[in-house]
Order: structure tokens, then sequence, then C-alpha cells
């Protein structure tokens, strides 16, 4: 059975659809917002957490680039989160929130520009499950934004995107300031 839109991934692992999933006793971790049948990007799919983060800046410092690819069209929010988190020289807090987020083994991070404008498309399916599941309703309201793991081209060193999952749209924003995130997890 292939894998849809509105899936549960749940805490061992597995994918199953809503209707099986109420039936089944099993604790769900997150919700499928896209199904890789295109060719592009990693992974089966990616899933959104239940759950958000609050209040968390992009970086401790600025005047650096934390190595991200900068790119608001790449798919990369796993190896920019990695490149995040493990900078030597300057902290992420989004980061270090993000990697101490997820139970159960599973390696959340945070979606890039092109990830979120991918979850934005299909919102309203994405609440229903999320709601059902007692995860956190992605907002539609003026509040509604969240960090990205993709920082600035050509001002990288105190800018990273800023999403609105309200809106779809974007905002250039300076890293120290604090907002929240919306951690992702790619299925395999």
């Amino acid at each position: 059975e292939t894998m849809q839109i509105c899936d549960i991934v749940c805490s061992d692992g597995s994918v199953v659809r809503y209707d099986e999933y109420k039936t089944s006793h099993k604790t769900a971790t997150a919700i499928v917002f896209y199904v890789n049948d295109k060719g592009f990007g990693h992974g089966k799919g990616y899933a959104v957490c239940l759950d958000e983060i609050r209040d968390a800046a992009f970086t401790d410092s600025i005047g650096v680039k934390q190595g991200t690819s900068c790119s608001t069209t790449a798919y990369d929010g796993n190896s920019n989160t990695y490149a995040l988190f493990n900078n030597k020289r300057f902290s992420s807090p989004m980061a270090v929130s993000v990697n101490e987020h997820l139970a159960y083994g599973q390696s959340a991070y945070i979606p890039s520009v092109a990830q979120m404008h991918l979850l934005y498309n299909v919102k309203q399916y994405i609440n229903k499950c999320l709601n059902a599941c007692g995860g956190t309703i992605l907002p539609d309201t003026p509040e509604g934004w969240y960090w990205t793991s993709t920082e600035v081209e050509g001002q990288a060193e105190y800018k990273a995107w800023l999403y609105s999952i309200t809106s779809g749209s974007m905002l250039e924003t300076n890293k120290l300031q604090s907002h929240r995130v919306r951690p992702v997890i790619t299925i395999w």
C-alpha cells in the first residue's frame, strides 16, 4: 500500500492510515505531508511533528554564516539542521531544541523554505489530522511565522528566512530573534 498525505507516523516507525491508527493503540509522532512520487528530494516522504518548539533563536551570535545552503528551492532541511547543530564555534538554540525534541529515536530537523512550502500547500488536510491526533494545529493567524533552516543568500551572516504557514510568505529575519520551529522528519 502506497503512503499518502495524512498518514500517521507512529512511535514504532510504522506509517498507518488514520482509520487504521484509531484502532491500533499506537502512539502518533508525525503526520505525512509530502510523498516523494516525483523523484526529487530524499526518502519516501516528509512528515510534520505533532508539536512545535516555541521561541528559539536561529543562532546565539550574528556575523557568521552557519553553513546552510541558502537555497530557497532545495529540500535540504536535514543537512541544514546538521550544519547548524554541528557548528563548533556558534550555537543554534533552535537546532539544539529540535535535536532534543523527539522521543522514540526519530531524528527531527528544521525544514527548509522549500519543505515549508510543501507543508503550506496541504495545511488544511494536515490540521485535521494534527487535531485528531492531539497535536498542535498549524495556525491561520498573523502569528503563524516559523523559522526555516535556510539562511538568506548574500546576508547569511545576519539573516535567515522566516516562513508564514498562514500565507506562504517569506521574511528575511535577524537570526538572534526568537520564533517558533515546526520540526519535520524524513520517512525512509
